[in-house]
Parts: structure tokens; sequence; C-alpha cells
């Protein structure tokens, strides 16, 4: 009985242990069946490749995924001849770089290829960041090294070669060498290079001038005599004082005024029977008119029948006394400026603008106004006059506009901000930091593509708003260089010569 026993759980643990060998087996196959599906190309890969000329090679890359991500990314090269034949003998080492920004340094993801079959490498690379990761192939050849540089970012499919080779099929244009410089992608990162488009702009300048508040000279009076007397009452008696039309400014005393006044009365008295069509009459109250003797005046000094030594001298239109030059008991003199009175409703504005820009500006067109102590207002006004000379000392010319002013907060002498906004049309433009200035010529950097950059002169027009018009030197669609172009200029300049700048 003992025996059956052991010989029944012999066979339950052999049976145990041949169905665990098959299960170990069977996870085996299937572990080695995944790595070989790992390893196996996608049947897609070689249209997914991207293919280069390299000289009288091609070469074809592609990453997997084809849109690289952050983490392992699976890298494949191929290398063939012209004829289409796998390239033997030779060495290959890749690796991403992404370049050093503010305190963080660079990183670098090494490829670390293998050759799996004749002309095809096997790596991967491992990007810890998002962001750009330019790729460097480095090809060690007994006939010649090369050393190629690819764009590769994540989030951003397939590759391009920036420096080293030109796609399959594209024709490498011919350029003069002694210009052209070639700055491969880690360079461009590290210097900041950023491009942009020459193209057709609706280009539209702000002429910026500084102006001032100036009485309305339209609007001005001043206050004189035309015979000599001796001021008596005066009511207008300050600078500010608010004047209505016909109001009394002052008295004035005058022996010829009143001798005029007596010949007038004589006459009227010696010459009643023929009425007030007499000649002699009407030149005597011409005369006492033309001395500022109002209508009603003469009317009361006719009904008197006595002259007036102090006659009263009214205002010739409202407005605010701006200037004041006599007082009670004054001595003045026929012709003399007595009162100077405005009228502050409307003013004008007047701004200085260069003589380069002169030419821009034309009567009609729209000026925006702001001044320093009234921030929050802008005022809007047409150019109405552009004066025919320049101001001697600043060279600049003057325009004028008018605002209205019934509030008062205008007040003349006060500094203005005006802003002219000027249509220049629809122009070839590229943006103001692409352009160089040496001496005097204009340079900017064509950028060519596959990492080659051209120095080319052009001839500039007008300014606005971050553009500058190109008249000359630049195609509707190139691509110039906007930002780390001095740092380009300067290796040009040793490579090019001064001469050329």
């Amino acid at each position: 009985m003992m025996n059956r026993t052991a010989v029944i759980i012999g066979v339950i643990v052999l049976a145990v242990l041949a169905v665990g060998a098959a299960v170990t087996f069977q996870m085996g196959t299937d572990r080695s069946s995944a790595r070989s599906s790992e390893k196996a190309p996608s049947p897609h890969e070689n249209d997914a490749m991207s293919r280069f000329q390299v000289g009288d090679w091609q070469i074809a890359i592609v990453t997997n995924p084809a849109t690289p991500r952050v983490g392992r990314n699976a890298l494949i090269i191929e290398l063939r001849d012209e004829e289409q034949n796998p390239i033997t003998g030779i060495d290959l080492e890749a690796y991403a770089e992404m370049a050093a920004m503010g305190a963080m340094p660079a990183m670098r993801a090494p490829a670390g290829l293998e050759q799996t079959a004749p002309g095809r490498f096997e790596g991967e690379v491992d990007l810890r960041m998002r962001g750009e990761w330019p790729l460097t192939v480095q090809i060690s050849d007994p006939r010649g090294d090369r050393r190629l540089q690819f764009d590769l970012a994540t989030d951003r499919a397939g590759l391009t070669i920036s420096a080293g080779g030109t796609p399959v099929g594209e024709a490498e244009a011919e350029y003069d060498d002694a210009t052209l410089i070639t700055v491969d992608n880690r360079r461009r990162q590290l210097i900041g290079l950023k491009t942009g488009l020459a193209t057709h702009r609706d280009l539209i300048k702000t002429i910026r001038a500084v102006g001032r508040v100036a009485f309305d000279e339209r609007l001005l009076s001043e206050v004189t005599l035309k015979f000599d007397g001796y001021i008596g009452d005066l009511k207008a008696d300050y600078v500010g004082a608010k004047i209505e039309k016909g109001q009394v400014l002052f008295t004035v005393y005058s022996p010829e005024l009143l001798a005029a006044q007596q010949e007038y009365l004589e006459i009227l008295k010696r010459r009643s029977d023929r009425g007030s069509e007499d000649p002699l009459l009407v030149a005597a109250r011409q005369r006492l008119a033309l001395w500022d003797m109002s209508s009603g005046e003469i009317a009361a000094l006719e009904r008197r029948g006595v002259p007036r030594d102090y006659v009263p001298i009214h205002a010739p239109r409202s407005g605010t006394v701006i200037e004041r030059k006599i007082a009670d008991g004054s001595g003045v003199q026929k012709g003399q400026r007595l009162l100077r009175i405005a009228d502050l409703s409307r003013v004008w504005i007047e701004a200085d603008v260069y003589e380069a820009d002169l030419d821009l500006v034309t009567v009609g067109m729209n000026a925006d106004i702001s001044l320093p102590y009234l921030p929050s207002r802008r005022y809007t006004a047409t150019v109405e006059y552009v004066y025919p000379y320049l101001q001697e000392a600043s060279r600049a010319g003057r325009v004028r506009m008018t605002l209205e002013n019934e509030s008062g907060e205008l007040k003349p002498d006060m500094y203005a901000e005006v802003a002219l906004q000027v249509e220049l049309g629809h122009r070839l433009s590229v943006p103001e930091e692409a352009i160089i200035v040496a001496g005097e010529s204009r340079v900017v950097f064509v950028d060519l593509g596959a990492g080659r950059l051209r120095p080319t002169r052009i001839k500039t027009g007008r300014r606005a708003r971050g553009f500058v018009e190109v008249r000359e030197g630049l195609n509707l669609g190139d691509v110039v260089v906007t930002s780390g172009n001095v740092l380009i200029a300067a290796e040009t300049r040793l490579k090019t010569g001064i001469e050329q700048w």
C-alpha cells in the first residue's frame, strides 16, 4: 500500500514539472518573439525614411516613433552609394544635443549606434525634455570623414538636414562660396538665431511730433487808441479777467477827443436846419466813430449837449485778457497796444515735424493728440495747415491743428504729443531687426537652407512700426535672419573682408 502511494505521488510531481517546463518554454518563446518584434522594422519603415544626398552617397534616416517624444526613441540610419548598394567599411556615431539655456547646462543624448546589416545602423536616443535636439551624425570613412547635422525636435514629425547635404531630388543651388557662411542647428540655438520673411505688408508709419497749445490767432484782438490820452477808470484791471463783447474796458481822457466832441456839438447847433445830411455834420460824426466812440455814445452826446471828459472804450470781442500794459492814470500814445484779448473757446495745436518726414504730412490727415498733464484724455484733429518754411533753430517743419476748448482745459503754451498716421501702401518689407547698418550700406542675411547664410546688400525705404521697406536686393518670400545677425556679421567680416561691407 505504501509503495502504491509513493508511486502515485511521484507521477503527480513529474506531471507538474512537465507542465511548468512547458509554460516556461512558452513564456520564453513569447519574450523572444517580443524582442524580435521590437527589432523588426515597420513594414512602412522605408516609406517613412527621409533621404538626403551627401556628395555621391545617399543617407536614409528615420526615428521610431516618427514624431520624436520625450523618452527613448529608436534611430535607424542607412547609407548607400550612387547605385543603391550598401556602403560598408565605415563607422557611425550619432548624438542629439540640447543647447545650454540660462543656468541649465547642455544635455547630450548619444544614440549608441550598432551595425545590424551592411550599411544599416540602429540605436536609440533618450530625449529627457521637450524642445529642439539637433542631431549630429559623424561618419568615419577611410576615404574621408563626414559630419551631418539634422533638425530634430520633440512633437515634430520627421527630420530635415541643416548641414552637410540636401534632400534627395533637390538640386543644390550654386552660390559664391566666398560670401556664404554655414551655421549648423546647434550654433543657431546657441546664438539665438531667428528668421523672418520678406513679404508685402500694409505699412503704416506713425510720425511723432512735439507740439504746444497756442492761441487761435483768428480769435485775438488788440486794444489801441488813435489819439494820445490818459486812462481814467480801468475796468479790465488784471490779466485773466473774463470779458464780454461790448463791455467797458476803461475810460480815457484826450484833449483831441474832447475838442472833436465840442466841434460836433457846435456843427450840430449851427446846421440843425439842414438835418443829419449836412456834410460837415456827417464828417464830424464819422471822426468821433473812427476814434472809437460808439453810435450810442454819440447819440447820448447829442442829447446831453455837453462833451464828456472821459470817454468809455468797449471790448471788441468776448474772451480773456492775456496782456495789460496800462493802469489807472496811465498816459498812452496813439497806436500803443494797451490790452490784448483772446477767445480761448478754440485753440491751435502747433507741432514740429522732422524735415525727413515733412513730405509725408498733408493737409487733411488725421492726428491723435495727448497732453502729459491729462494722460487719460485723447483728442482727434486734422492737419489744417503746413507752414511753408522751417524753424531756423530746430530745422523742423511746423504743422497746425485746431481743437475746440469750451471747457478751457487746454491752456496756451502747454506741451502736447502729436501722432500722425501715414499710410505708405502695400510694400515689400522686412523686420527692422534684420538690417545691419554698415556705413552707407544696409545688409541682411538671407537663409538659403541647409544652414547656409548669404550676406546681401539692400536698398531701404521708409520705416514703419518695426518694419523697413526694401526697394532693391530681396525678393518676395526670402527668409532673412532677424536675431543673432550681429554675431554672424562679425564672422562674415572676418571671412569676406571689411571692404565688402
